[in-house]
């Protein structure tokens, strides 16, 4: 008992870095999104082809290993809370700067994406909710999809939390992980999430992050999420993971192989879907195990500015598409070359980001909150003759 203790309190760096990391990542990956033939919220009028089989590519692991260290995050978050403290902290992280980012800051993007239809924001403000669902209508919860994912698999799995502290729990997962542990051994974990998704996408084909029509988008990000709980949470499987990591980084190059294969060589038929599914499951499931491997051997430690980043990075993606979409409406109609759009683009974004996040979410409370952060300590000073104590006040 006093060794899972200490365990749980043990802090697992590579874990805050590898989320640092895969945030960052989404944000150059929607500036991509501007300049790819693909319709986005904002475009550029000329394309880049080259990035094309880079976003399918990434698209195909980024999201899935981000759940999976949402997963982790989530065992270690949840520490000696009782199921109702774990729901309260989650109302607090999620369910609040959802609601508060679908009021303002969507509509905002929305709006600039649809600028000349409307006079002003002001004008478009009574009509945010015209014509239902986007991209038809105005309702849309755009990039915050992936914070109600997050919301509701807490629901989901918040009635379970006194039965993952059982012995029974204990024993299944126990049994689990002596499997996962060996040589290769997460790879038995692929089958699980292959079937679920043989069966789910022959009704839920197309991923919407809508929900209501996504279920098997939804249960694959579930399925990468209670893997990250369960097994990436063993120092054992963590250990025989970064020794294996060389083996994990050869099967995903093998599947990106058999991936790019499939896309471009492959006659369309039924038979080319399977065959596109399975190997994309087993590429994003091989590629975020590789990143694992790799992160917890090289980056499994600490440095001063980890804490800061890892503060600011929720922030960070609630602010970054809003940012993209704003300054590359602006930026997109300015004369010049698009090498020139895309570096403005990048850096004008960050710039806003940085100073709304440095100089006004992490002075205020309230936007802390709205911000999915914990409130800001209060200092009080206790003088005892010569002596000043300072207290710190946990939130």
């Amino acid at each position: 008992m006093n060794s899972q203790v200490q365990t749980k309190k043990q802090r697992q760096y590579f874990i805050d870095w590898l989320r640092i990391g895969l945030i960052i990542s989404v944000f150059f990956f929607h500036v991509g999104m501007i300049f790819r033939p693909e319709q986005w919220h904002v475009n550029s009028t000329e394309t880049f082809p080259f990035l094309e089989p880079i976003m399918w590519w990434l698209h195909i692991w980024r999201m899935p290993l981000l759940f999976l260290v949402s997963g982790v995050g989530t065992y270690y978050a949840i520490g000696h809370r009782t199921s109702w403290q774990y729901l309260k902290e989650r109302f607090k992280r999620l369910y609040i700067p959802f609601t508060v980012g679908f009021f303002t800051l969507v509509p905002l993007m929305v709006y600039v994406e649809r600028i000349d239809n409307y006079t002003s924001f002001l004008d478009f403000i009574p009509h945010m909710f015209d014509g239902g669902p986007y991209p038809v209508g105005n309702i849309s919860w755009h990039h915050l999809w992936f914070i109600l994912y997050l919301f509701i698999i807490s629901l989901l799995i918040t009635p379970f939390l006194n039965y993952t502290k059982s012995g029974h729990y204990n024993m299944v997962r126990g049994k689990l992980i002596m499997i996962t542990s060996k040589k290769m051994g997460l790879n038995w974990v692929l089958p699980i999430i292959i079937i679920s998704q043989l069966i789910l996408r022959q009704y839920f084909p197309n991923s919407t992050h809508a929900l209501y029509n996504d279920w098997a988008y939804f249960i694959y990000y579930l399925l990468f999420f209670l893997s990250g709980f369960m097994l990436f949470t063993s120092g054992k499987v963590i250990h025989t993971l970064s020794n294996n990591r060389r083996l994990y980084l050869y099967q995903t190059i093998l599947f990106t192989i058999l991936y790019f294969i499939i896309i471009y060589w492959v006659e369309k038929s039924g038979i080319k879907d399977y065959l596109y599914l399975i190997t994309s499951i087993t590429l994003a499931w091989s590629c975020g195990l590789a990143a694992i491997g790799y992160v917890r051997v090289y980056f499994n430690k600490d440095h001063k500015c980890r804490k800061a980043l890892n503060e600011a990075i929720y922030p960070f993606y609630l602010l970054h598409q809003p940012a993209l979409i704003f300054v590359g409406y602006f930026v997109l109609q300015w004369d010049i070359s698009y090498i020139y759009q895309a570096l403005f683009i990048i850096l004008f974004s960050l710039i806003s980001i940085t100073v709304c996040y440095w100089f006004i979410i992490r002075r205020l409370n309230v936007l802390r909150i709205v911000f999915g952060m914990k409130m800001k300590a209060k200092k009080v000073h206790i003088e005892s003759g010569q002596i000043e104590k300072e207290l710190i006040l946990d939130k």
